[in-house]
């Protein structure tokens, strides 16, 4: 029988609302650093302050500021014996507080002589200016980015703490280019993503491509509509319970929800357009739920060009970011060039008409 969908569409927050029923944040896992980009940090132990000492920050003559105040080439400052000479990095000699220059200090002669004057801590970095004593080690519901990364290392840590939902995507045949997109941009998130395909379009092989074991969430992706090949509704229903089949959101209508036991399940349509339209208006809250992240950064500007949505059905606009502001590219439907071209998206609610030009909308970057 082919998929039908129903009369009327399930709103977003409802369909929404019943995906995230019940969803806890996952324990945070000690992961390799290596495994750790993008994922949301959780749980994370304080570092001690970096460097625990003062250090020379080049290479050169370590000395003490005060004993320098009017040396210059004009008027060398004679010394007894040689300074000592520091390479970047090692521990500041006792009683020197700043480093000069290879040819600050001229040592060719019987006589060593320092010609230029410095300030207390030039070409120092003071115990602790790195990394602050007790900052945590990742910022606790925040991407982990390559900054946290870098302090990590240079704490000496190998593991950080993070929750990482585990997805499984399940391909419909004929999907694949979207399938690989979401599952780039799933990485990319810091997802720990298994892939695998359905031997073929029929509900049968659909559902028996269902593994719930050892994951978070469930995608399939294609096969959502209602064509006479598509069966991937059909297939959840054997499998677990269809919250929604058809949402009223553009793109992405004919997407749907369901559970596996208490898995989540979220079936992308196979059109790009549609099934990227889902993954953030669906997908995206149930992921940031099971991370624990805090809420994602806006940013407000105004908008350079109306935007006109249908009342009854949550629209979402692709913007580029231009100097007047936000400029809109596409609204419900989306020219695949437009995606290239998006640097952010505006979720329209169903009770909205739009926005007038020059009113500041507040939207989600698509590159964070």
């Amino acid at each position: 029988m082919t998929q039908r969908l129903p009369p009327s569409l399930t709103s977003l927050d409802t369909a929404l609302a019943a995906l995230l029923s019940g969803l806890e944040p996952l324990a945070p896992v000690q992961l390799p650093l290596t495994e750790t980009a993008g994922c949301i940090a959780a749980g994370n132990s304080l570092l001690a302050a970096y460097p625990p000492h003062d250090i020379a920050a080049a290479d050169g003559w370590a000395l003490c500021a005060n004993d320098l105040v009017g040396a210059s080439s004009y008027s060398p400052l004679p010394l007894t014996q040689a300074p000592p000479w520091v390479e970047a990095g090692d521990a500041m000699p006792d009683g020197c507080d700043c480093v000069l220059d290879a040819d600050a200090v001229d040592a060719s002669g019987p006589l060593v002589q320092v010609l230029a004057e410095a300030v207390p801590g030039h070409g120092v970095r003071r115990a602790g200016s790195d990394i602050a004593e007790r900052m945590p080690a990742g910022v606790e519901g925040h991407p982990v980015g390559a900054a946290d990364l870098l302090l990590a290392r240079v704490a000496g840590l190998d593991r950080l703490g993070v929750r990482r939902p585990r997805l499984r995507i399940v391909n419909v045949p004929g999907a694949t280019a979207t399938m690989l997109m979401i599952a780039g941009i799933a990485r990319a998130a810091g997802l720990d993503v298994q892939t695998s395909e359905a031997a073929s379009r029929d509900a049968a092989s659909i559902a028996a491509a269902l593994e719930m074991s050892a994951c978070d969430l469930i995608l399939t992706v294609g096969g959502s509509g209602v064509g006479r090949t598509d069966a991937a509704v059909t297939a959840l229903a054997q499998r677990g319970d269809v919250i929604a089949h058809g949402v009223a959101l553009q793109p992405g209508r004919t997407a749907a929800v369901a559970k596996l036991g208490k898995v989540p399940v979220v079936a992308l349509p196979g059109s790009p357009d549609h099934a990227l339209a889902a993954w953030l208006a669906l997908v995206l809250p149930l992921i940031d739920r099971l991370s624990a992240r805090r809420p994602r950064w806006q940013v407000s500007l105004p908008l350079a060009q109306k935007i006109a949505s249908s009342v009854g059905i949550a629209e979402i606009a692709l913007l580029a970011r231009e100097q007047i502001g936000w400029m809109p590219l596409a609204v419900g439907e989306w020219p695949l060039q437009s995606l290239a071209g998006a640097d952010a998206w505006l979720l329209i609610p169903a009770s909205d008409e739009g926005f007038a030009a020059g009113e500041p909308v507040d939207a989600y970057l698509m590159r964070e």
